[in-house]
This record gives C-alpha cells, structure tokens and sequence, in this order.
C-alpha cells in the first residue's frame, strides 16, 4: 500500500467539509447514488440529510481524527475512518471522547457507500456514560 492511499484523501476531504458543515462541498465526494446509513439503520438521502440528522441530535459537534485504515479490493477501496466526536448536546451540556467508527467505499474517485456508528445513541440513552476524557 501508497503511504496515503488517493481513496483515504477523497474521504479526510469529505469529512472536513461535512464537519464545516458545508453539505454542497461535501457532496462533490459522493457519486450520485451514494448509499449512507447511519447508526440505527437510518438511510441518509444526501449530506444535506446528514447535516440535518447531525443539527437535531447536537447543538453542534465536530470530529477529532484518528487513523485512516484501508483495504484495496480489484473495484474499489474501502476506507475506515475512527476517534471521537465531540460539541455539546442540544441543552449546553459538553462532550467529548464519543467513539465513532466510518466504513467508506470509494470506486472511481467517489464515495459510493458509508456507514456510520458512534457512542451517542448509548450516551443519550444513558448520560453517566458521557464523562470528560
């Protein structure tokens, strides 16, 4: 493997525009027929669904970067992205250290497939869990 795959580049791209939030330039990483799921199965349409979901379930949150790992397949690259997540919740309350892991396909210099899981379902559900790292 390159010392950074042109796959892992095209996804720390789109992450940083999603995380602006800057859904039309995020979008530019997506083929047209992108799939994304996020956690509970929720089918996302677009970025723009993405930045939406995120605006509802946060007052705001950004990712910290972690490592990139990927795997060369004869069509396409898979490519994982995972750290944490951190921002405040929508009553104020600040968070950090939520774990998340992005599982990314890129064919022909396009995101085709995502898959998004983290901690906040748990930590909504539960706010003990939410301690400060």
């Amino acid at each position: 493997m390159s010392e950074k795959n042109d796959a892992v580049t095209i996804v720390s791209n789109f992450l940083e525009a999603s995380m602006a939030p800057d859904p039309e330039r995020a979008a530019t990483f997506m083929a047209p027929n992108v799939r994304i799921t996020f956690t509970g199965g929720r089918i996302m349409e677009s970025t723009q669904a993405i930045t939406d979901f995120n605006s509802g379930r946060y007052a705001w949150v950004k990712k910290a970067l972690g490592q990139f790992d990927w795997t060369e397949h004869p069509d396409h690259t898979v490519v994982y992205s995972n750290g944490t997540l951190y921002g405040e919740w929508p009553d104020g309350r600040p968070f950090s250290g939520n774990r998340y892991l992005d599982r990314f396909e890129v064919r022909n210099g396009q995101i085709t497939r995502m898959d998004v899981w983290n901690d906040s379902a748990e930590w909504i559900l539960d706010p003990g869990l939410n301690r400060p790292d």
